[in-house]
């Protein structure tokens, strides 16, 4: 257990930031998971952008890798593309 203050504040910050992180992570899975359920390609091209923009915004923030977002935006356009 941690004896100094900041040590303690440092517990007590990272907790919060783990749960944030967490929530926006699990938010932009089922987002996700919501793109490559739909098989109608023009509401895919609509939803499509706004993915785009989540994904960057989590990799710009260290939500997730940098590389991780462009590898599913990668996928993902070739998802719709597809449809």
């Amino acid at each position: 257990m941690a004896n100094h203050q900041s040590a303690k504040k440092r517990i007590r910050q990272s907790e919060n930031k783990r749960l944030h992180n967490r929530y926006y992570a699990k938010t932009m899975r089922n987002a996700v998971r919501a793109l490559r359920g739909t098989a109608d390609k023009k509401e895919a091209e609509e939803k499509l952008p706004s993915i785009y923009a989540m994904l960057d915004k989590l990799a710009k923030r260290n939500v997730i890798h940098k590389n991780k977002a462009s590898n599913l935006k990668s996928k993902l356009t070739k998802h719709v593309s597809k449809l």
